[in-house]
């Protein structure tokens, strides 16, 4: 098809979001991949054409920009190209004491975690509807549920994630846009990230999962028009603890567990502290 409808993925040269466009090209979905510039962007591309038969297009933006967000939507919009999905992926995380972090970090991982998926909800949001149906996936984390000592401000911009997924689902309900949050727990993103979660123990390191299996329970969910989509079974059963153990008991198990040396894995969705996720998750 000359000008197939697309999926576009924000954070796409490594990580989750890697997984998820490798996923989605795996189905035929012809995909545009978004992210900071370099060279593994391009190359994934070249990779997935070869490889998937499917298109695949790359833009490289700061998300951490509004300016950015709407020229991203321009570029897209005014060479024709015809988005059917939207998963808003980048995002910046990290584990730390709140004051050991500046003010102009929090202010980095703001703008990504919550104003560029909201920005680029809006601008799309016109695109997505000229489609019979269409899909919005976001991807918050499980740190979205729970009050997690040392991510605070990360956990927060989930949280937000999370209800901004909700409420917009049900304003778009009829609209046949269809709107889908994905909360993973940790996940195997990246060498450090593997080699930290080898050190956890218990529960924390067994509900650890890769990117290539969370990405398939992602999408499988967000076709079958999920509202928010939990990987794996024990993450399930966490929030199923959460809901019949006792806040005391919840809060000291949350606690310790924080505590790990390598506890930077046990809630976030893969993300890296180092530079914004417009190309990890």
């Amino acid at each position: 098809m000359h000008n197939p409808p697309y999926t576009l993925i924000t954070g796409a040269s490594e990580g989750f979001g890697k997984a998820l466009a490798l996923e989605c090209a795996s189905r035929g979905m012809s995909v545009i991949l978004v992210a900071l510039p370099g060279d593994s962007l391009r190359q994934l591309a070249l990779f997935i054409e070869r490889n998937y038969m499917v298109s695949a297009l790359y833009f490289e933006h700061d998300l951490t920009k509004k300016d950015e967000c709407y020229n991203l939507y321009k570029n897209i919009s005014e060479k024709g190209l015809r988005v059917q999905t939207l998963i808003n992926n980048a995002g910046i995380g990290g584990t730390h004491l709140f004051q050991e972090k500046d003010a102009s970090f929090y202010q980095h991982q703001i703008a990504l975690n919550v104003a560029a998926p909201t920005f680029l909800t809006y601008f799309f949001l016109p695109l997505l509807q000229q489609h019979p149906h269409s899909y919005i996936l976001n991807v918050s984390s499980m740190a979205g549920f729970f009050a997690l000592p040392r991510k605070q401000v990360y956990g927060g911009t989930k949280s937000y994630l999370l209800a901004f997924s909700k409420s917009l689902r049900s304003e778009l309900r009829h609209k046949q846009v269809h709107v889908s949050a994905v909360c993973p727990g940790g996940m195997n993103t990246t060498l450090a990230l593997i080699i930290q979660n080898r050190n956890l123990s218990g529960m924390s390191r067994w509900s650890v999962m890769d990117p290539e299996v969370v990405a398939t329970v992602a999408i499988d969910g967000m076709l079958q028009h999920k509202e928010v989509i939990i990987p794996g079974k024990l993450n399930r059963f966490f929030m199923l603890l959460d809901k019949l153990m006792p806040r005391w008991i919840r809060e000291l198990l949350i606690n310790r567990q924080m505590r790990q040396p390598n506890a930077s894995s046990l809630a976030d969705a893969g993300e890296i502290s180092l530079r914004p996720r417009v190309e990890a998750a």
